[in-house]
This record gives C-alpha cells, sequence and structure tokens, in this order.
C-alpha cells in the first residue's frame, strides 16, 4: 500500500511537470485545485468503498491553503451532476463525506432529477448534465444531442426567467423515460 503523502508528491510531480512553463498566480490556483481533486480521487480509490470521509481542517493543513480552497474544490468538481454526493458538517468535529453514486444505476438519474434539477437550471448546467451522463455512457450522444437541442435556449422560444422553468420541466420528462423506460 502506497503512502498518501508519497501519492501526493507523485500527482503534485505530474502535475507541475508537465505545466511548468505557464506559472503564474492564476496558475499556481489552478494546479493547487487539480492537486486536491486528485489527491481525493485517489483516496476514494484506495478506500474502495465508494466513499470517503475527510476533514477540511486537516486536508487545508496538509495542502497548507485555506479551508476554502478545498470548499471550491468540492463544489465545482465533486457534483452530484459529476457523480458525486457530498454530507458536510462543520464545527470542531465537523467532516466532510463524499460518495461517488452508482452513475449507472436509476437512483442516480432519479438523484438528479429530483435533487439537482429542481424547478429550474440554466441552459449551461443541463448541458453539463447531459454531457456528464454520456462520457458515464448513460446516454449516446445522439441522445445527448437531442436533448441538448431540446434543452437549448433558442428552442425555448419563451420570456427569459420561464426559460429555466421550462427547461427543468422538459429536462425532467426526458431523464424520466430513462429511468422508467
Amino acid at each position: 500500500m502506497v503512502n498518501p503523502i508519497e501519492k501526493l508528491w507523485k500527482i503534485y510531480y505530474n502535475i507541475n511537470s508537465q505545466r511548468k512553463s505557464n506559472y503564474c498566480r492564476g496558475d499556481a490556483m489552478a494546479r493547487l485545485s487539480d492537486i486536491i481533486e486528485q489527491f481525493i480521487k485517489e483516496l476514494m480509490r484506495d478506500a474502495q468503498t465508494g466513499m470517503l470521509e475527510i476533514q477540511r481542517n486537516e486536508l487545508a493543513d496538509h495542502f497548507n491553503c485555506a479551508p476554502s480552497q478545498i470548499n471550491y474544490v468540492l463544489s465545482t468538481r465533486f457534483t452530484i451532476d459529476k457523480g458525486y454526493y457530498i454530507v458536510s458538517r462543520r464545527g470542531g468535529g465537523g467532516f466532510i463525506r463524499i460518495q461517488k453514486l452508482h452513475t449507472d444505476t436509476k437512483p442516480y438519474i432519479g438523484h438528479i432529477i429530483y435533487e439537482y434539477i429542481g424547478n429550474s437550471i440554466s441552459q449551461l448546467d443541463a448541458a453539463r448534465i447531459l454531457a456528464n451522463m454520456e462520457e458515464k455512457g448513460i446516454l449516446t450522444r445522439r441522445e445527448r444531442l437531442i436533448m441538448d437541442a431540446a434543452v437549448n435556449d433558442k428552442s425555448l422560444n419563451v420570456f427569459s426567467p420561464s426559460k429555466d422553468v421550462v427547461r427543468a420541466s422538459l429536462l425532467k420528462s426526458m431523464l424520466s423515460v430513462l429511468v422508467t423506460g
């Protein structure tokens, strides 16, 4: 079994050597986010349970960054539409539990429909969900393109604030077919 610290340095070295020529402050933050993401994914693979529980402050100390950087990585790279479910408790005994959802199952699609889409959804978020479902093999490329066309702003010829509500309803209906059909 490889030590998590050794893994961290291997990941850091690989990312750092690939991007060394583009070093600037913004790129350094992007690299740190990439490193934290890869580190968490490695820990999840090693856990082999599909679930990982970590302490936000300990992880921040480990990477010598603010806890808000950990929050950023979790909120942008471990989202429901990417196949992760996060439970977070703050405070002294707080923790973050990251659970990998079984994306090839009907409960995953149901979770997307009821928990993530809600009453409205932007075109960008709808496209992101569909792209991730294609990437995971839930949708074919053709199915994704058809659904993308149906929820596109150009297809929804309604007043702007209502577009996101109509889009959510259409997307939920189309995804429901995957669950029931």
